[in-house]
């Protein structure tokens, strides 16, 4: 059984970034797809980013694309998602997402994340 564990959520100022990070125990993920999510208040959990098992294929929303860069470094078993230029419409709650299946497209696709964090919130003020 995977656990994630996110951290290095905040409130900051927009133009500002931050970087919050997710570690996995229980099993290593080195062979896992990984992900962030994030769920603004009053609305839905929405995609954000994901990586492949190698960490050489990344995936993000049109709305986070050139702005954030999700990475992992698999000898820690931890996921980062560095978040530059920061608007208020990027205030969430940030979950981290791992799933078995190496084809991160797949899992994507489906939406069918198999394991979550509990969030670390993100505030950026306007």
């Amino acid at each position: 059984q995977v656990q994630l564990r996110e951290s290095g959520g905040g409130s900051v100022p927009a133009g500002d970034s931050l970087r919050v990070s997710c570690a996995a125990s229980g099993s290593t993920v080195s062979s896992y797809s990984m992900g962030w999510f994030r769920q603004a208040p009053g609305k839905g959990r929405e995609f954000v980013a994901a990586i492949n098992w190698s960490g050489q294929s990344t995936y993000y929303a049109d709305s986070v694309k050139g702005r954030f860069t999700i990475s992992r470094d698999n000898s820690k078993n931890t996921v980062y998602l560095r978040m530059n230029m920061l608007k208020p419409e990027d205030t969430a709650v940030y979950y981290c997402v791992a799933d078995r299946e190496p084809d991160t497209v797949v899992v994507i696709t489906t939406g069918l994340w198999s394991y979550w964090g509990q969030g670390t919130p993100v505030t950026v003020s306007g």
